[in-house]
């Protein structure tokens, strides 16, 4: 909520307007005097990673009230405020929404009162109001994710990491209660991105019976030498009754029925704490600046509107329409029409249900059908957080479509030397939480071993590729594609999923890993800031991977409220330093006495990032001193993050299924494929998930600098030089339009 905070006023301020803080939510502004005060650019200085909200929020029952209404009316008018812009859960937008609805009979029964005169009705006629969503329910319909749902899933996965180490040692069963009254898309997440044995959900109860169904399943895992059994229950788990099933009811059943050792773990208010996520500050801020913007060209005839996020993409909802499709869930919930609940909480929910049940419940052998495909998974680059949740995923995507799944070990390095064995679903439990390539992964290009290749293919009788990696794995499959007329064996269907630290593989907006690597930048930055605080008047020089793509420099300057983020996307001269060292030497004056630069490690092959720590230190002498930091590999390592494990599963979950509908179309044909559209890459563009053919994508390409030539970051890139008090243009061409909520069709 902080970024959020931070970015409306920051923009506010940057566009002329006065922007007041309301402390104590609805409260303070039924109460007035100093609960409504000006906010200027300081007071939102390094609040990025401070959880919570600054400004305070509370419940309050008199704004329930007309008469309360009135008083709120009375205090903001006293200040001349017209323009509302509300971060907050369903029940504070609709709140917000009826005082809108109400303001002009409200503004005629002050006049009548005598507490404000005639003018001031119709000089302050209309009210207009812009809401956020902050819940960390993710429970509102309408937004892909709300701000506080990837900060929640954080704690959650950090917990559930915590214990899985413990459970090695000994033979547990563990559940876990998890937020979510009548929302279960924290249990639901999560449980993806740990790969839970079992999950309960408000909006999808077990079927009868399920008690037996679970202690089989439970059973079964402990019989395949799994130590640790994980169940995770939202806390408004119901059945199919609508009656509550509590963890302390599955524990008992657990016990009683299989003797195993169970312990509950209830994460309560520890979901809501800590410090946002990189995801969160990065939504939180591109939002808060989406909402001033939509202030600012509201008129009388707009509705209140609430600003989301589709895809990758940020949207204005008329409010009440999301609100009535979120009221819509909870009611079709009580009448026990749960495939519509389902149905109606939106594509990306009804998509991680489908893709758990996939994942987690395997038939017997006798039970799937046979395709006699064979289809192998490799991982080819530099490692990246999430490539082991992407081959489980795949592994058991395929077994459970019929295929048997070859796992293909060190890159095409291992492919021609013939490292290739089967891989089971077993093999691949409790890989989701797992940083780096179990696989094993290199940066070698097939080009050089084609022929070898070629008879492995014909040895295993590989019938489809899937690769998983970086900008070697898309030039690979260029390489492999381009062979297809001397060597027969790759005319298979062939699919890359990418992953790399960099997000730099043309055809997708995301790369699994890039999320994990923006974290690590992140929170070293706040360490470093904090570092700062007790010295004042420093600079940080901060150095950051990517190769010549500056995603992660200029997402990082995002998240970190960075002063400036040097890239290769965007030439800078001996000019633009200089302005950046004059504009902190102003920042020094202020309270806010540190500055935090960030570059990306191949921005320029002279202004390095010595050189450009000595021009800082040079030109800074008297007012601020330096220090650099070369953030280097460890922000190719650690656990990787929960977006990063649900991206990966549910991205190379669909691979998979590309490649069965390819496989499936050639069966009885002998088809050999050797059209574009059976070699692809699969990414997120915008709001859909899309299969390229590399033919395609080679147009969109700079090959020399590795990096697509149209990359949609750059359009966020005037925003971290707003936030940081720069004069910037901002691209408002995708805004302004207001949409509909549109419910999915399971």
């Amino acid at each position: 909520m902080n970024a959020a905070v931070r970015a409306v006023v920051r923009m506010g301020i940057y566009v002329g307007a006065k922007v007041y803080f309301i402390y104590e939510g609805y409260q303070g502004m039924v109460d007035g005097g100093a609960n409504i005060a000006e906010a200027d650019w300081e007071s939102v200085s390094s609040i990025l990673q401070v959880g919570g909200t600054i400004i305070g929020s509370a419940r309050c029952q008199a704004f329930r009230t007309r008469e309360g209404r009135l008083k709120a009316a009375c205090n903001l008018l006293q200040r001349g405020i017209t323009n509302l812009c509300v971060i907050g859960g369903d029940g504070s937008l609709t709140g917000a929404n009826l005082f809108r609805k109400e303001w002009s009979g409200l503004l005629e029964e002050l006049a009548r009162n005598g507490q404000i005169d005639k003018e001031a009705v119709q000089k302050y006629a209309y009210l207009n109001v812009v809401g956020m969503v902050g819940s960390i329910d993710n429970d509102f319909c309408g937004t892909d994710m709300t701000i506080g749902t990837d900060s929640a899933l954080h704690r959650i996965i950090e917990v559930i990491d915590a214990i899985m180490t413990t459970a090695q040692s000994h033979q547990r069963t563990f559940v876990l209660e998890v937020m979510g009254r009548h929302c279960g898309y924290l249990a639901l997440v999560s449980a993806l991105a740990c790969g839970a044995d079992w999950v309960f959900l408000p909006e999808s109860p077990p079927e009868q019976g399920w008690e037996e169904q679970m202690c089989v399943k439970l059973s079964e895992n402990r019989a395949r030498k799994k130590r640790l059994n994980i169940i995770i229950v939202a806390e408004g788990a119901i059945d199919t009754q609508n009656k509550p099933i509590t963890s302390e009811k599955i524990k008992e059943l657990v016990v009683t029925q299989l003797g195993y050792d169970t312990r509950v773990t209830i994460l309560g208010h520890v979901q809501r704490g800590g410090t946002p996520s990189a995801f969160d500050r990065i939504l939180a801020s591109r939002m808060g600046v989406e909402a001033v913007i939509a202030l600012l060209e509201a008129t009388p005839d707009t509705p209140a509107c609430v600003v989301s996020l589709n895809g990758n993409h940020a949207v204005r909802l008329p409010l009440m329409e999301c609100v009535q499709m979120t009221q819509d869930v909870q009611k079709a919930m009580d009448e026990r029409r749960f495939q519509d609940a389902v149905r109606l909480r939106g594509r990306s929910f009804a998509g991680n249900l489908n893709t758990y049940k996939r994942l987690a419940i395997k038939l017997p052998d006798d039970q799937i059908p046979k395709t006699n495909c064979n289809v192998a998974v490799i991982n080819v680059g530099a490692p990246a957080a999430g490539m082991n949740a992407a081959v489980r995923s795949a592994v058991r995507v395929g077994i459970a479509d019929g295929h048997r799944m070859l796992a293909i070990y060190d890159g095409f390095d291992g492919f021609a030397k013939g490292q290739i064995k089967e891989i089971g679903w077993t093999d691949v439990g409790g890989w989701t939480g797992q940083g780096g390539s179990i696989l094993g992964t290199k940066r070698i290009l097939p080009g050089k071993y084609l022929e070898e290749i070629a008879t492995q293919m014909r040895t295993h009788s590989i019938n489809a590729l899937l690769i998983i990696g970086g900008f070697e794995a898309y030039l690979g499959l260029l390489e492999l594609s381009a062979a297809r007329e001397k060597h027969e064996e790759f005319c298979v269907p062939m699919v890359m999923v990418p992953a790399t630290v960099s997000n730099n593989v043309p055809g997708s907006d995301f790369s699994i890993g890039a999320d994990t690597a923006l974290n690590t930048i992140t929170d070293t930055c706040d360490r470093i800031k904090q570092s700062a605080s007790g010295t004042k008047r420093r600079v940080f020089i901060i150095e950051t991977m990517g190769g010549y793509c500056g995603y992660l420099a200029n997402m990082g300057g995002l998240a970190a409220g960075a002063d400036a983020a040097y890239i290769f996307e965007e030439p800078f001269d001996i000019r633009d330093l200089q302005s950046n060292v004059e504009h902190l030497t102003e920042k020094m004056k202020t309270t806010i006495q540190r500055g935090l630069v960030l570059r990306n490690e191949s921005c320029s092959e002279n202004y390095t990032t010595d050189f450009i720590y000595q021009l800082y230190s040079e030109e800074g002498k008297g007012v601020f001193d330096c220090r650099k930091n070369v953030l280097g590999h460890m922000q190719q390592g650690g656990a990787p993050s929960p977006f990063d494990r649900n991206f990966g599963t549910k991205i190379s979950a669909r691979a998979m299924e590309w490649i069965t509908a390819k496989l499936k179309e050639a069966r009885g044909r002998g088809k050999k494929f050797t059209t574009d559209d059976s070699v692809c890459v699969l990414g997120i563009s915008k709001r859909n998930v899309i299969f390229q053919p590399v033919a395609e994508l080679k147009q969109q390409t700079d090959f020399e600098h590795r990096i697509p030539k149209e990359q949609w970051w750059l359009k966020l890139r005037p925003l971290m030089k707003i936030l940081a008090k720069y004069k910037a243009s901002y691209d408002v061409s995708d805004s302004g339009q207001l949409e509909h909520v549109q419910p999915w069709s399971v």
